[in-house]
């Protein structure tokens, strides 16, 4: 776990700062972050708040140009995914992209970025178990994206070579992830 105190105010670092507390899981990526403001005049600094917020952005979109510029692999999950996201729970929905790619045998890793109300994005990655089927493949996974994003989802779904879906669920929340295969460019 990282932490670190930002200072918002030079004149009183010690009196007046935010503590961002960023949980990394074992492959390396951020599953959760915390906020715990220790300003005692109430105000927040929003360009502070929501460049920390979008900050995985510029990391996440290099690894997607990135991949875009590899072939499909056949036969394999790997590769990049676009779509929707849909909360059966209450309504909501954005946009969807994922990258996965292949880590052991079975297990892959899906790193999700997805966007609500055109402005906030959510990255985070989860391992995925995969069965290779006939027909495509089968598989589940689940990560803890932290308690203030509704504590640990669990994702189960199929796939063929060019269609993605997968259903979400947690405490919180539960709904459905829909995606095409996005082609490299040429």
């Amino acid at each position: 776990m990282n932490c670190f105190r930002w200072p918002l105010r030079r004149e009183r670092p010690r009196e007046k700062h935010l503590l961002v507390t960023l949980t990394e899981n074992k492959l390396g990526g951020v599953t959760s972050f915390n906020f715990v403001s220790l300003l005692q005049s109430g105000r927040i600094l929003a360009p502070l708040i929501l460049a920390l917020l979008v900050c995985g952005c510029s990391s996440f979109n290099r690894e997607w140009r990135r991949a875009g510029q590899k072939p499909v692999v056949q036969d394999s999950l790997e590769g990049r995914w676009e779509g929707r996201w849909l909360s059966d729970a209450n309504g909501h929905n954005g946009k969807l992209r994922c990258i996965i790619s292949h880590q052991t045998n079975d297990t892959y890793a899906a790193r999700f970025r997805a966007s609500y109300l055109w402005v906030l994005r959510f990255s985070y990655i989860v391992p995925l178990t995969v069965e290779s089927q006939q027909d495509g493949w089968r598989f589940q996974g689940e990560a803890d994206l932290g308690a203030a994003a509704g504590g640990v989802y669990h994702y189960d779904g199929s796939a063929t070579q060019m269609n993605f879906h997968s259903t979400y669920r947690s405490s919180a929340d539960h709904g459905v992830f829909e995606m095409n295969r996005i082609a490299a460019k040429k």
